[in-house]
């Protein structure tokens, strides 16, 4: 057994570049060129140079850091070495090679500005948070404009408003940015000092992935040639979940003289990250109250409607001002804190603000509180603290490749936003599961959607115990999606596509068309498959943590409301001899209707019906598993039956699909009959066809017209299920299908797909795996993995950070290229290593065991915390307790 790949000591095979008035590369085989171009033309003739020459890297010689104005932004030469070789490259390296290209995965760095959506999509990655809070990746100069946008996001911060749309009075929930007291900025002569495209001569954000601290450094220009540097440091406290810090540093660089620091409280703020909801309702707060004590202030605001109440106070800390002098201002929205300095050329100053935050809902008491004894934490504590706990996090969850650089810097990236979205101390009792866009942005109004499908697994297989949280997000709203199923004559829980602050349907009535301008009916709320979606969640919890007490007390009652309202709305056909369940939407979404329908929903969506053959089965295994007093208790409870329950194993084998002669699994009754679209034509007229249901909308014409998915529809099963459980759920139907029916489906539905949902390529590729696709596999995974960081739908993480789709690349090593299978009774590997990785490493728990699992190509090694069986291959293994077991897998060549 080879040992693991560690850090490389020797001399390694580097490329020297030297950056004089021409660029001068040296390789180590003795080959010598020059260039002698623009920067841009150099960057571009060597990164094609080097791309041909077998290198680990490289090494950069400069007077300073070259940074490039390139088509797709601004980067450092290294960094745009680095990315697009996917070797690593350094700028004048103060230390060991090794060590500094070790940190490259670990770090996020952005250079220059680029206002507008570029800017809010940087804002979005360089957020920091722990799962209570995410603050934006803004500095604390920047406000609310077309050009940036800071925003504070708590937690299940939600408020309903009513809006005039189309002649018509819509109600929407959205996800509140809460009061600004991040903001800290200069103030010379009068005039504020902004950070622009004017003004900046030099700017550079780094986000540190491993503890979550923010910095950037700015050079600004004034108009009269003045020159200032100004630094700054942000940290959300993953420790203390209440608080963050900032650290704020500034020195004029050529004139000395008076210059005024102000800090502020802000709660005059507003919703305004998503460029289509700009114009409905977004002022969502009242400010209660506004105070000043000497360092510290007080901020208390609360929703207009929801009555929440957020609060929130600060310090300030220096230890090159004296802030006995600090002028304190309060108006009725907003507390200001000026002091007046006399800055020395080439001084530092610097000041820290500390912030506490609270939420309290409105059936909760706000304690009472005195902000001068108020007591705050000093940035380096906070940092400290909060580092140590994010290296607990990364021990657990990490996941570790060699070979490959980009890929693990991604992984790190999709973990890291991850714990920002919910993490094991910001969710603890907190009522919240993770929004589709995380705590990064308003994209959907900060819902919660079925994306839980893709998000959930980490956490079961990381943090059982935040898992569990989540799915109590779902359990109190119980009563509300009972409530909903009983409104449309159903029973059971019919849980909403849309999930907020109480659990009612938040689904928009109508949407708006950014191509056409237009705002259409959304029959969106049909996708009922959400709570399917729940159910899964529920079992794959259960199933890998053995949490028999969550199920006594709220598993078993959530999956028996499901399986209550799936028997209720199946219908049965004299014609067919089979039930229909009628009226909803599948995963595609482009699909709400059928073609000049007046009414929204669809038939017989086959991956819903086949997620509810599934569902059947399971609650019908879990009757003959489960005590019998306890299974008729949640019975009971529920108001499911026997004679239910009968009627439930009838469905489960009698549902409806369409199936043509090759062995295509209809998206939904009808789909055959629609009309096959001019892709070529699409792509050549728009570039981008992502959202082709816009693109047709604004011709006149509707998605329900043809046959063109958004992502992934029947072909989801197999995202949820292994084949030969698919399979399974087939043959209880009664339906034979031709033995390469996966593979003619797989490409059947590719050739229909646009990708609209970068969930679409993540499914997409774990379906290419399985039919031994591995090219292609590795090709969607790869799109999937840099989706966000790239921005590869122009524009849409300017609104938020996809929390499924970086979910979902972190399962897909785990079960595409480890071959996890955690679906069967034992803990299953049938690894299929990408041949870009050397090794791949990770940790998970289950049913209490911990594993650290390590493999390369053809070899693995397993080490469990408690004796157990596991299956490698088709061979069962006995582990030892904390023993190492080696084994080889697939063909090697000494086997």
């Amino acid at each position: 057994m080879k040992a693991e790949p560690g850090v490389r000591k020797n001399k390694m095979n580097l490329a020297t570049i030297t950056l004089d008035q021409t660029w001068q590369v040296a390789l180590p085989n003795g080959q010598q060129r020059s260039f002698s171009g623009s920067p841009q033309e150099n960057a571009l003739a060597l990164q094609e140079f080097l791309a041909t020459e077998s290198l680990e890297g490289g090494v950069i010689h400069c007077e300073k850091p070259l940074i490039l104005q390139m088509e797709t932004g601004v980067f450092e030469l290294s960094q745009w070495l680095t990315e697009h070789l996917n070797q690593p490259f350094v700028t004048n390296p103060t230390t060991d090679f090794d060590k500094v290209a070790a940190e490259i995965p670990w770090r996020l760095d952005y250079y220059g500005y680029r206002p507008g959506k570029d800017e809010y999509s940087v804002e979005s990655l360089l957020t920091v948070g722990n799962g209570f809070m995410g603050l934006r990746g803004t500095t604390p100069e920047m406000e609310i404009s077309d050009d940036c946008y800071p925003a504070t996001y708590l937690a299940s911060l939600y408020n309903e408003a009513d809006s005039r749309v189309s002649d018509r009075t819509i109600t929407n929930e959205d996800f509140v940015n809460a009061p600004n007291l991040q903001k800290i900025y200069l103030v010379i002569e009068g005039e504020k000092v902004l950070l622009t495209q004017d003004t900046l001569s030099h700017f550079k954000r780094s986000l540190h992935l491993k503890d979550g601290l923010l910095t950037s450094e700015a050079l600004v220009t004034l108009a009269d040639g003045r020159q200032l540097a100004i630094e700054t440091a942000k940290v959300v406290s993953m420790e203390q979940i209440h608080y963050y810090s900032l650290r704020y540093r500034f020195k004029p660089l050529n004139f000395s003289g008076k210059i005024t620091l102000v800090t502020e409280a802000d709660g005059a703020v507003y919703n305004y990250n998503v460029a289509r909801y700009r114009s409905l309702t977004n002022h969502h707060l009242d400010v209660l109250a506004t105070q000043a004590t000497g360092d510290k202030a007080l901020l208390i605001a609360r929703t207009k409607a929801s009555k929440i109440t957020i609060w929130q106070e600060s310090q300030l800390t220096s230890s090159t001002l004296d802030l006995s002098n600090l002028t304190n201002e309060t108006s009725s929205e907003k507390v200001k804190q000026s002091l007046t300095l006399d800055a020395a050329m080439g001084h530092w100053q610097e000041v820290e603000k500390t912030v506490s935050v609270h939420v309290y809902r409105a059936e909760e008491k706000v304690p009472e509180q005195d902000l001068a004894q108020s007591e705050f934490p000093a940035f380096s504590d906070l940092l400290q603290g909060s580092s140590s706990a994010w290296q607990t996090l990364w021990e657990q969850a990490g996941i570790t490749v060699t070979g490959d650089l980009m890929s693990q810097k991604l992984l790190n990236l999709h973990t890291y936003h991850l714990f920002v979205a919910a993490s094991p101390t910001g969710n603890r009792q907190l009522d919240a599961s993770v929004t589709a866009r995380g705590l990064h942005g308003e994209a959907y109004r900060g819902h919660i959607f079925w994306d839980e499908l893709f998000i959930l697994p980490f956490y079961i297989l990381h943090f059982p115990e935040t898992a569990k949280e989540l799915l109590l997000y779902r359990y109190r709203r119980l009563p509300a999606a009972k409530e909903a199923a009983q409104q449309i004559g159903l029973q059971g829980a019919m849980f909403p596509w849309q999930s907020g602050l109480t659990g009612s349907e938040q689904s928009q009535e109508l949407h708006l068309n950014p191509i056409s301008g237009q705002w259409k009916e959304d029959h969106s709320r049909l996708q009922r498959h959400v709570s399917l979606a729940i159910a899964y969640n529920v079992w794959q919890y259960f199933h890998n943590t053995g949490d028999t007490a969550f199920m006594r007390d709220y598993g078993l009652e959530l999956l028996l409301e499901i399986a209550h309202f799936w028997q209720s709305i199946a219908r049965w056909d004299e014609t067919s001899q089979r039930y229909d369940i009628s009226g909803v939407m599948g995963p595609d979404e482009f699909h709400e209707s059928y073609p000049g329908a007046e009414k929204g929903g669809l038939k017989n969506n086959a991956y819903t019906n086949m997620m509810v053959v599934w569902l059947f089965t399971e609650v019908l295994s879990l009757q003959a598993n489960f005590d019998s007093a306890e299974f008729a208790a949640v019975q009971e409870k529920t108001q499911l039956t026997d004679e239910l329950l009968a009627k439930m194993e009838d469905i489960r084998h009698k549902l409806a699909l369409d199936i043509n002669p090759e062995g295509i699994i209809a998206q939904f009754d009808g789909y055959f009959a629609l009309k096959d679209l001019d892709w070529d034509h699409y792509r050549k007229t728009y570039g981008n066809i992502y959202r082709m249901d816009r693109i047709l909308n604004a011709e006149g014409k509707s998605a329900d017209d043809y046959k063109v998915a958004k992502q992934a529809d029947s072909l989801m099963i197999y995202y949820n299920f292994s084949k030969n459980q698919v399979q399974d759920i087939l043959t209880s139907l009664g339906y034979d299908l031709p033995e390469n029916y996966v593979t003619e489906n797989l490409h059947y539905y590719l050739k229909r797909t646009s990708h609209g949902s970068t969930l679409s390529r993540v499914v997409h590729a774990q379906l290419a795996a399985m039919v031994n696709e591995e090219e292609l596999a590795w090709k969607l995974y790869q799109e999937a993995l840099s989706s966000d960081y790239r921005d590869i739908q122009g524009g849409t993480t300017a609104e938020g950070i996809h929390a499924g789709v970086m979910a979902a690349t972190l399962f897909i090593p785990l079960t595409t290229f480890a071959g996890m299978d955690i679906r069967e009774d034992l803990l299953t590997f049938n690894p299929d290593l990408p041949v870009a990785w050397s090794s791949l490493s990770f940790r998970i728990t289950r049913l209490g065991i911990d594993y650290q699992i390590w493999i390369g190509p053809g070899e693995m090694r397993v080490t469990a915390s408690q004796d157990t069986q596991i299956i490698i291959g088709q061979k069962n293994v006995h582990l030892l307790a904390n023993q190492p077991h080696e084994a080889l897998y697939g063909f090697t060549e000494n086997p």
